[in-house]
């Protein structure tokens, strides 16, 4: 008995064959793993990063950004980095494709990223404050003096400068704020990058001074486990004690409590 084809099947064939030479003619494979198409998907964002730098005209762009501002433990990092375009080599570019968000990405694909976005980065500059003066300022003024220092040390003559979401009184260079900036522009993203990269590095340093705390996993920023171990050991020299959290809040109820 001669085999017949169900109704529709020899028009499914010639659909999926025609969408592989598409892709073919697309330079895109006929199937697409989900790595695959995440990584194109974040090529596409750097890109877009890099057009909205580009736009702006300069041929030097800064931006900054910062990393902690967030967190019950540790220092406020602020990182500002400056692009050259107009130097900008076909290595570097490339090395820069998987540019974004740092706050999207792994711990390990940040610290993969960080030397190729120093390399292609015409000047660097990060500034570090402590939890103590954090606590005697403030934070919102640290964190703005912070940027705006940092912008400062990078900026040249011409330079189209970018600061991710706050203007920054007193800075001493014309820029503009940009409200997402890390997931819009280029130098805000490699900026970003930096800072994230150089507190989560301190903060696994200083875990084994502090190892109750597990600053090697929450970096200080505040999880159940991290709120339970100021409660039980209370704060250590690192901790911020102006940062509005329930454990010292709870800490404080108890100690209240403790001298009844």
């Amino acid at each position: 008995m001669r085999d017949v084809d169900p109704p529709g099947h020899s028009v499914m064939i010639a659909a999926t064959v025609a969408r592989a030479r598409t892709a073919a003619s697309e330079g895109q494979p006929a199937t697409e793993t989900g790595a695959e198409r995440r990584l194109r998907a974040r090529r596409r964002r750097a890109a877009r990063l890099f057009r909205f730098d580009r736009s702006l005209g300069a041929r030097f762009v800064a931006g900054a950004d910062e990393a902690g501002r967030g967190s019950l433990a540790g220092p406020l990092v602020a990182a500002a980095v400056l692009i050259d375009y107009g130097n900008l080599g076909l290595r570097d570019r490339r090395a820069l494709s998987d540019l974004d968000d740092s706050k999207v990405r792994s711990p390990e694909e940040r610290e993969e990223l960080y030397p190729f976005v120093v390399r292609a980065a015409h000047r660097v500059a990060v500034t570090v404050r402590c939890a103590r003066g954090i606590d005697s300022r403030g934070l919102h003024v640290t964190n703005l003096a912070a940027l705006a220092r940092t912008l400062e040390r990078v900026s040249v003559p011409g330079a189209a400068c970018l600061v991710d979401g706050f203007s920054l009184p007193g800075c001493l260079v014309a820029h503009r704020a940009v409200i997402d900036g890390d997931a819009t522009s280029a130098a805000i993203a490699a900026a970003s990058m930096v800072a994230k990269v150089t507190r989560d590095r301190y903060m696994c340093r200083i875990d084994s001074s502090y190892p109750e705390f597990g600053f090697a996993g929450n970096v200080g920023y505040s999880t159940p486990e991290h709120r339970a171990a100021i409660i039980e050991h209370g704060p250590s020299a690192v901790h911020r004690r102006s940062f509005q959290s329930i454990a010292y809040s709870q800490l404080e109820l108890e100690e209240l409590e403790a001298g009844l």
